[in-house]
Parts: structure tokens; C-alpha cells; sequence
């Protein structure tokens, strides 16, 4: 990759930015110096969950960005549901390329992440030049309504995503006691726990879906002693970040799958054609649950470089396994044509 040129005072460690938007500003932590590569968290976490890519990748030749998405930590959190669509999020990182006065960027994403990062990369490839996808694959845009599909996911109970959907419910669920249900989410989905009792086909290792009248917290291992990776003083940040901001902008975003299938009708079925790069736990739902997306691969990502799926690992893949996450990283990064 062509290197850019950096001021040469550049600070070695990660310095906090915010980029302009038309609805305030988005939040973001940058390290190093040289091609940029724009780094996008899920649900429910922040640009935190980059923390061990930033001085890896700094270290590696390149100006890591780890942005908080729009609803999420210092960034703006607008009130209308709408302000949540893929188009807005596409926008949030156009304007923050254009705020580290770079013309074109390398794009990341892990769970909600990675569909931002795939439509980034679909909508403006003059802009990001290649894209990463941590957990979840590339699903190009279908004949069916979101909505639909997730309410047939679900079986005899409701899906996580349709749970999702009217706001202030699953709010009311997680707000009483953020931390709590912070942590059971993440030793949930972790690759180091076991499956819940009734998910013993290893379908996932904890059943997103609601019982009649529950919540997904009823979902939650009953142990919720913190997986390896997350500390202490980890889970404290992720707490601090939420309790400050509520988790409705964080949820609105599910609250747009159906706005974003009107809105990319255009784009049905359309292949991304700027490099790609796949990572994935073998202990992960999204692994399983679309392991067709992972198949189509050939037609939907024809310039993909790597397909990994991470023995052992669950859903926080670049948490789980920062150093594996680095090197491949690293390696898929150098091998990008110039």
C-alpha cells in the first residue's frame, strides 16, 4: 500500500478526535501513522473494543482509526430512530476520512460493524479501498423484508432482533442494571462458555432468543464470571460508557433493518468487488447461522484474500484473540495491491 505522508509530530500513542457531522459529531481514537484503516465496533461495545488493534496495527505502518459509532460513547445521539440507517452510518465514516484529511481509507468492522463496514465499502469504493469483516459475513441485500425473516428465526420463540424492535423494551431490560447484563452478554457469546441447556446443538452458545413473556437476559449463563479476556477494569469502561449514554441509540440501529432494505433496493444481491478478508469463530452463531453467506463467498466477496474461521473462538473475535486477529490483520493489510 502507497504510504501517506504524517506530520512528523505526530503523537506515538492514541490521541481522541471528533469528526463534524450534520447531527453533531462522532467520536474517535486514532494511532500511528500511514494508509488509514477505520475500524468499526458492534453491539454492545464501543471503539474500546479495538484497543488491541490500534498500537498493533500503529506499529504495523498504518494510521489506525477506531471510531464509536453514531449512538454509542462520546459520539452524538440523535432522537429520531431514522438517524440510525445504514446511509447515516456510511456517511459518519466518509466524514471521518474527511476529518484525518485522507482521500481513501481500509475499513473494518466486527458484528453490527462489519454490515456497516461491507456497505461502506459496497456504496463508496472510491473512498474505502478494501474491507475486513470480524463475525459477521457479507449478506448482500435480498427479496425478503428483514423483519420477516427474523420473525421466522425465532421458531416458537422471539428472535433477538424482532425483541429488539419496539423501543424502550429491551431498554427497560438492560438499563436497571447495565454492568450486569453487560457482563452476561459477553461471557455469554464468549468461545470459552459452555451452552445453555437447551442449546446443546451448538447452534449457539447462548440462545438469542426470548421465551414467552421473558427477556434475553434469561438467556444469560447463570455463571457470569468474566471470560479471560475481559477484565475488571474492561467491563468497568464498557459500564461507565453506557450508563452515561442508555442503550437506545445503540438499539436503533436494529430498529433500521427494514429502512435499510427499502433503502439499498438498488444494491439487491450486489457482490462488494474491493478486497475482502473474513475472520470468524468456530464458536460463534453468526458462523453457524449464516454459514451459507460464508459459502457464497466466490459470488458476493469475489476479491476475498482469506476466509478464518478461529478454532475455539466465540463472538468477540478480536477481543478473544487479539494477537491471531493482528497477524492476520497485518498480513492481509501488506499483501493489498498498491
Amino acid at each position: 500500500m502507497p504510504q501517506t505522508t504524517e506530520p512528523a509530530d505526530r503523537p506515538a500513542g492514541p490521541v481522541h478526535r471528533f469528526a463534524e457531522i450534520p447531527e453533531g459529531r462522532i467520536h474517535f481514537v486514532e494511532q500511528g501513522t500511514g494508509p488509514v484503516v477505520l475500524l468499526v465496533h458492534g453491539f454492545p461495545e464501543s471503539w474500546y473494543s479495538w484497543r488491541h488493534q490500534l498500537a498493533a496495527l500503529a506499529a504495523a505502518g498504518y494510521r489506525a482509526v477506531a471510531i464509536d459509532v453514531r449512538g454509542y460513547g462520546r459520539s452524538s445521539k440523535p432522537s429520531e430512530v431514522s438517524a440510525y440507517r445504514m446511509l447515516a452510518h456510511v456517511a459518519d465514516n466518509i466524514a471521518v476520512l474527511r476529518a484525518l484529511g485522507e482521500e481513501t481509507a481500509i475499513i473494518a468492522g466486527h458484528d453490527w460493524g462489519a454490515p456497516i463496514a461491507a456497505h461502506t465499502a459496497l456504496l463508496r469504493p472510491d473512498l474505502f479501498t478494501a474491507v475486513a469483516l470480524l463475525s459477521v459475513p457479507y449478506v448482500p441485500r435480498g427479496a425478503t423484508r428483514p423483519t420477516e425473516a427474523f420473525a421466522r428465526a425465532g421458531g416458537d420463540e422471539e428472535f433477538y432482533v424482532s425483541y429488539f424492535q419496539e423501543p424502550g423494551r429491551a431498554e427497560a431490560e438492560i438499563e436497571p442494571d447495565v454492568r450486569g447484563w453487560l457482563a452476561g452478554i459477553y461471557a455469554g457469546l464468549s468461545g470459552d462458555a459452555k451452552p445453555s441447556a437447551d442449546d446443546q446443538d451448538g447452534s449457539g452458545l447462548m440462545r438469542l432468543t426470548v421465551p414467552a413473556g421473558g427477556k434475553l437476559s434469561d438467556r444469560f449463563p447463570a455463571d457470569t464470571t468474566l471470560p479471560p479476556w475481559l477484565t475488571e477494569a474492561d467491563l468497568d469502561h464498557y459500564a461507565g460508557e453506557f450508563e452515561r449514554s442508555g442503550l437506545t441509540g445503540a438499539l436503533n440501529r436494529y430498529r433500521n433493518v427494514d429502512r435499510d432494505w427499502a433503502d439499498l433496493a438498488a444494491w439487491q444481491g450486489a457482490p462488494i468487488t474491493r478486497p475482502a478478508l473474513y475472520i470468524g469463530g468456530d464458536r460463534d452463531a453468526p458462523t453457524q447461522w449464516l454459514a451459507d453467506a460464508i459459502k457464497a463467498f466466490p459470488v458476493t466477496l469475489p476479491a476475498l484474500s482469506g476466509s478464518h474461521i478461529l478454532e475455539g473462538c466465540g463472538h468477540w473475535v478480536q477481543q478473544e484473540r487479539p494477537d491471531e486477529v493482528n497477524r492476520l490483520l497485518v498480513d492481509w493489510l501488506r499483501d493489498l495491491p498498491a
